[in-house]
């Protein structure tokens, strides 16, 4: 499982490192075009991870949050694999 904090309307659809959530947990944030309308905007997300992670991102799924800018991610990649592949884009997850 991986939290995600989604800006819809973005502007782009990229990785943008982490962010602070107000309880001070980091982590990765998102941007996509696509508005919040009909799970636009987390389709476009699931789409983003899977390019931005190759095959640890293609079986992934938004499971909470459909209608949150707080996304609960799960893979059913390795976790470690999963990692790894964020961290050579420049997002560093917590242990």
């Amino acid at each position: 499982m991986l939290l995600v904090r989604l800006t819809p309307r973005g502007g782009r659809d990229a990785l943008d490192g982490r962010q602070a959530l107000s309880d001070g947990r980091m982590v990765p944030a998102a941007r996509v075009r696509a508005i919040l309308q009909n799970g636009a905007a987390n389709a476009a997300l699931e789409t983003l991870l899977a390019r931005e992670l190759g095959d640890a991102g293609r079986a992934m799924k938004v499971v909470a949050g459909a209608t949150s800018r707080l996304k609960t991610i799960r893979f059913q990649a390795a976790y470690q694999d999963m990692r790894e592949r964020l961290a050579r884009r420049g997002v560093v997850l917590q242990s």
